[in-house]
């Protein structure tokens, strides 16, 4: 019988079973209700099944809680906001019911209280069966294996709101069954989570994991600082187990990942520095509805700007970029993901002055992102001509079209590498910041620039490099053992290069605060262990002596510069420092030297332009 029933009702639409279902429970009720109304009395009226009221009853609620509704959400996934929605249903049910009664037969032979007991039967009548089918689901599935698959054990690191959304998703998905979690909360000692127990904390992790028999650790700590990460990425490591974590909250604000979409520890999340706080009302105020253009929109850094400026309402996006793949590549993702985004790919170099008037007089944009550069510093360190070309005289290509068009913002985006440089990269950037100070003296247009240091995986960067290393097997190689580098992830340079743009007036250059430097070397052996290898056992690592060009540690700012803070506390402003040589006419034999391909020329021009890559240069061949 109970089988036929089961089918009968399997057969049934699901969403008429549970309005069918709701309607029988108002029946009930109403009958509990006027029940417990007449046990108070010595001589009750005969109880009636079919009360001629009944129908005013039914047709009453049931409008109510479709109007409310309580039919779009699912008992699967019953929860707090879902018996808000039946109390407040119940409630405006009687005050239906009361009006319908009224007109129906003036409320003849219908006690008072039975309008006031009824919602509260009713509250219970249409929450408990939701609750309990959907804990019957939650032990169903979370606890036994579908078919021949065995749940893998788990144990969840972190108790907290996200520790625990996390085990409940994983019991009603059915591959993970979570066997405890550990916390350093000590109030938390003892307690259960869905009837999972909190079973200690952090530093009793690999003790934990042999006991209950885990086989995967799961760490549930979006809002950790990078600091407490590395701390449990090396308690996970002691236990030789693999593990996951859940994203960062960066992460999930900015759309990248869904809360529970687990992923490997990345070494950004170990390097990667704390959220920062940006005025974003401020920056989408300064881009909305603005004309942008990106130089270089296909690179690490410019795509990433582009992505970011799409999300801020900007009039129209133009994208400026020499390797056809990198403007294919970005073109697609942003009409994918941003098909109202008025965008405009060109393919073109920032040094071809028709094509650079060209583009600024049919677009017209207000603000400028010149993020086009070549920055691979021993790649560079013998090829002058092409490191010149692009970062100094396509800057001044793009700058001097952008002040002639009345570009209202020209942003350079430089590097830390152009303080003190020891190498032609970094003077190149200099020369480029530089001309872009100089422009800005003329009016009309705000010249700004921007320096930072290394952003984690960008495209030729050592991060890919040790990745693709590792997945060969080693070694990986490193240049010096004390070697550093300043590190944050690029959506947050990018960020923060938004931010330094409402924050400019003209002529500024303003510094990232990159947090502490990194040597290299914890880099390396950082990325050998998430990968569940061992650094100097499994993958050697090998130290190869300096490159041509390369410092053993970055500055952000000149001595002579100085710097003050601004309004944002992870920006700083340096001081302007004026040429000591006619630059116009410098930058003019720069043109004359790459067109007769004269490297020597070149060279020496870097080093007369500025002298502390000379004085650098001098001092190691004194050494």
């Amino acid at each position: 019988m109970t089988r036929t029933v089961a089918r009968l009702i399997g057969s049934i639409h699901p969403r008429f079973a549970v309005v069918l279902h709701d309607l029988l429970m108002v029946w009930m009720a109403w009958l509990v209700a006027v029940r417990l109304r007449y046990s108070f009395v010595a001589q009750p009226p005969p109880f009636d099944w079919l009360p001629v009221e009944l129908w005013v009853v039914l047709a009453a609620q049931g409008i109510v809680l479709w109007w409310t509704g309580l039919y779009r959400g699912l008992w699967r996934f019953a929860s707090l906001p879902d018996l808000w929605n039946i109390a407040r249903a119940s409630v405006l049910g009687a005050m239906a019911i009361f009006g319908g009664l009224f007109l129906f037969n003036r409320l003849e032979g219908i006690p008072r209280s039975v309008l006031i007991s009824y919602p509260i039967v009713l509250i219970l009548a249409l929450g408990a069966p939701r609750w309990i089918y959907r804990y019957w689901k939650d032990s169903r599935y979370g606890s036994l294996p579908r078919g021949n698959f065995t749940a893998v054990r788990v144990l969840v690191l972190g108790a907290g709101r996200a520790g625990e959304a996390l085990a409940r998703d994983l019991r009603r998905e059915g591959h993970y069954r979570p066997v405890g979690f550990v916390d350093d909360n000590r109030a938390l000692r003892g307690a259960k989570l869905h009837g999972i127990p909190v079973l200690g904390e952090l530093h009793q992790l690999p003790a934990l994991a042999k006991e209950v028999a885990a086989e995967m650790l799961l760490i549930a700590m979006p809002s950790a600082s990078n600091q407490q990460m590395q701390r449990v990425v090396e308690l996970c490591e002691a236990t030789g187990l693999a593990f996951r974590t859940v994203p960062r909250l960066q992460d999930i604000i900015d759309g990248r990942l869904n809360f529970n979409q687990l992923k490997e520890v990345a070494i950004e999340d170990l390097l990667g520095r704390d959220p920062v706080s940006l005025d974003w009302t401020a920056i989408r105020t300064g881009l909305s509805g603005k004309r942008v253009l990106v130089s270089g929109g296909g690179g690490s850094i410019g795509s990433e700007l582009c992505r970011q400026i799409a999300r801020l309402g900007v009039d129209s996006l133009i994208i400026l970029e020499l390797s056809e793949f990198n403007l294919y590549r970005i073109d697609q993702e942003l009409r994918a993901e941003f098909p109202k985004l008025t965008l405009f790919s060109l393919l073109g170099d920032c040094g071809d002055r028709p094509l650079v008037e060209h583009v600024l007089c049919l677009h017209t944009p207000h603000i400028v992102f010149h993020a086009a550069a070549y920055k691979h510093v021993p790649l560079l360190e013998q090829q002058a001509r092409q490191a010149v070309r692009n970062n100094v005289l396509a800057t001044q290509c793009l700058a001097q079209a952008a002040l002639r068009s009345g570009v209202a913002t020209f942003l350079l985006i430089s590097s830390d590498k152009a303080v003190n440089p020891a190498n032609v990269m970094g003077a190149t950037k200099r020369i480029a910041e530089m001309f872009c100070q100089r422009l800005a003296q003329q009016g009309g247009t705000r010249f700004l620039t921007v320096r930072f240091g290394n952003v984690l995986d960008s495209a030729g960067s050592v991060v890919p490099l040790f990745r693709e290393q590792i997945q060969r097997g080693g070694p990986v190689t490193v240049t010096h053992p004390e070697i550093t580098r300043y590190f944050m992830t690029i959506p947050e340079a990018c960020q923060l290069i938004l931010q330094a743009l409402v924050l400019g007036e003209g002529d500024e250059v303003f510094a990232l605060d990159m947090g502490e430097p990194v040597k290299i070397r914890y880099l390396a052996e950082q990325m050998i262990r998430l990968t569940g290898k061992r650094p100097g056992q499994e993958i050697d690592i090998v130290f190869t002596g300096l490159r041509p060009g390369e410092k053993l540690f970055e500055e952000l700012f000149h001595p002579l510069e100085g710097y003050r803070p601004t309004r944002h506390s992870k920006i700083m402003q340096a001081s302007h420092r004026a040429p000591d040589v006619a630059l116009d006419e410098a930058l003019q034999q720069m043109h004359q030297a790459c067109e007769t391909i004269d490297e020597g020329a070149l060279s020496s021009m870097l080093s007369r332009l500025v002298p502390e890559f000379q004085s650098t240069i001098l001092h190691e061949v004194d050494e």
